[in-house]
């Protein structure tokens, strides 16, 4: 059964987002989550990583926290770049999700600089103004409130910290914007199912996808919770908006 998006303005059928449901679906497809992300975004997902954390202008000094973490791919990258982040704690409420994250911080030997604990981004595990940016990469849909967990962000940031955030949104060309939801309707559920071996998360994403305010409506809810400087800017087409702001 196909899934309608929701168009700018209208409406669209709320998908379960209990953590107790996302953080199981997670937990069920966290050791084929990478391969998914690659396949399903031919490999482009990692070039939208590094416009998020190239956009937080670092310097080498900062500490980063990532929360929807997953299997940390922000957190290893912001930890990598040149005068990348001193230190990155990375939240996720699936423990599969972050036992895979582990892994990836091991490997890449940054145990030292790159922290995961297991958490809920409608109530942050992090002190009032205790860090200096913030990301989210295709998490924020997933949240059940997400004005809730931009509360919690706008919380732990430091004055002048820095807000990225990735996710998904609808092509802003016309004559793109059929195909895209013929694939993302279609076809990405069916591969998606194929690769996990799980048949609800595949259909959760478009469902998903086509519940979120994204645009300029998720740009305003950022400015309404107290961001400043908030710019919602399309990448491929659209496909997928980087969102980005400031605490005064």
């Amino acid at each position: 059964m196909s899934v309608s998006f929701r168009e700018p303005g209208a409406g669209n059928r709320e998908p379960d987002k209990t953590p107790a449901n996302i953080s199981g679906m997670f937990d069920a497809i966290a050791g084929r989550y990478d391969l998914l992300n690659t396949v399903l975004s031919a490999g482009l997902d990692r070039y939208w990583r590094r416009r998020a954390i190239a956009s937080l202008q670092l310097t080498g000094r900062e500490r980063l926290l990532d929360v929807c973490t997953g299997t940390a791919d922000v957190a290893v990258g912001a930890a990598r770049r040149a005068e990348g982040a001193a230190r990155v704690v990375g939240v996720d409420f699936s423990g599969a999700m972050l036992a895979h994250g582990l892994l990836k911080v091991k490997n890449a030997t940054l145990a030292d600089r790159i922290h995961l604990i297991r958490g809920d981004a409608m109530a942050l595990p992090t002190a009032d103004a205790s860090v200096d940016a913030a990301t989210i990469a295709f998490g924020i849909r997933n949240v059940q409130r997400p004005e809730a967990a931009c509360q919690e962000l706008l919380r732990v940031l430091k004055p002048g910290g820095r807000l990225a955030i990735l996710e998904f949104g609808l092509p802003v060309i016309p004559a793109v914007r059929p195909l895209y939801l013929w694939y993302f309707n279609h076809v990405l559920p069916r591969i998606g199912r194929a690769v996990s071996r799980h048949q609800a998360a595949y259909t959760y994403l478009p469902e998903s996808v086509g519940s979120f305010k994204f645009g300029e409506e998720f740009a305003r809810i950022l400015r309404d919770t107290g961001f400043s400087q908030v710019k919602a800017s399309p990448l491929a087409f659209g496909i997928v908006y980087l969102y980005t702001g400031q605490k005064l």
